[in-house]
């Protein structure tokens, strides 16, 4: 039996991760602080080892401990982190670095592995811990995945878009479920066809799957939903799933105004589309959950969950104030 190696692997899409790989005869170890709950510390095949990514030591001893065949790394944040962990797993079957769509520096449409430029990195972004160097930060870690390949690694890069599914701790999605769940008419920036790409993080984990057991060295593979849907078509998702009606209503940035609110207050909206192609990872043999089946299980988690996603959009108050004014319009 193949072990895995999962750096992070608690919280989200290291979660699903896990689950996927023991699903497929994996053995599973999971290296982290222990900062938050583990929900496998039950779970037969996945044992976990306590240590800190960003300590070199820890890391080189965990490896040492745990001799994997596959690791995927969930919580490489900056370059250098990458580079140590290729270093440390010069020699496993694969190392899968879980990278990003914001990697790309350039607007293109789609974009494209290989094709689309990635940011370009400066030492000082490469070392910060801003949203702002985000991008730059994983497109520097994807240029380690290649300097590691090109010295005999068999490392490879998962880039995923905007991740939704269910255990999303940033609650994105959950500030749509919340306003579609309690309420019949819910405010959507623009004329609500924006397109920002998301990826179901069950398909995010099979990805990470087939890409460690079938890509290339030094190969970036994107992923996404292969079907996508804007914005406004993302609330009616919710709202079949939830087996309600509700009521779309568009606001322009002068509408929004009136509440001292702009398009971009209201999560998951941008300005303009961002689509990654996922050809690539197709080919590998890869397939996405249908959207509707993605959302049913993004909402079931979500009622069951605490979690409310408010803090990420405008409040209700400040949205009913904008539908007061679009009524009298």
């Amino acid at each position: 039996m193949d072990h895995l190696f999962v750096i992070g692997g608690t919280r989200f899409i290291g979660r699903h991760v896990v689950d996927e790989f023991r699903e497929h005869d994996y053995e599973v170890t999971v290296f982290n602080r222990g900062n938050h709950e583990n929900p496998f510390a039950d779970s037969d095949g996945v044992s976990h080892v306590e240590g800190d990514r960003t300590d070199d030591g820890d890391l080189a001893a965990a490896a040492r401990e745990v001799d994997p065949d596959v690791v995927v790394d969930c919580v490489a944040y900056k370059p250098r982190e990458v580079r140590t962990a290729t270093r440390i797993f010069d020699d496993v079957d694969a190392y899968v670095f879980v990278s990003s769509g914001s990697a790309y520096g350039r607007e293109d449409l789609p974009k494209r592995e290989g094709e689309t430029p990635l940011c370009e990195c400066t030492d000082e972004q490469a070392r910060d811990d801003s949203d702002s160097s985000y991008g730059p930060r994983k497109a520097e870690g994807d240029r380690a995945v290649f300097a590691a390949a090109d010295n005999g690694v068999n490392a490879m890069s998962v880039r995923p878009c905007i991740v939704y599914g269910p255990h999303d701790y940033t609650e994105r999605l959950d500030y749509w479920i919340d306003r579609a769940n309690e309420y019949d008419r819910v405010v959507v920036p623009g004329d609500g066809t924006n397109v920002w790409h998301r990826a179901y993080v069950e398909d995010v984990a099979s990805a990470i799957r087939v890409v460690a057991e079938s890509g290339d060295a030094g190969e970036a593979y994107n992923v996404g939903d292969r079907r996508m849907v804007t914005l406004e078509e993302m609330v009616d998702l919710i709202a079949a799933a939830l087996g309600t009606d509700v009521e779309v209503v568009h606001a322009g940035a002068r509408e929004l105004a009136t509440a001292d609110l702009a398009l971009d207050d209201f999560i998951l909206y941008r300005e303009y589309p961002h689509i990654l192609d996922t050809n690539k990872l197709a080919d590998l043999g890869w397939e996405s959950t249908p959207l509707d089946e993605a959302m049913a299980r993004s909402v079931e988690d979500h009622l069951e969950s605490d979690r409310d996603g408010r803090e990420h959009g405008p409040s209700r108050e400040a949205e009913e104030r904008i539908l007061g004014v679009l009524d009298t319009l």
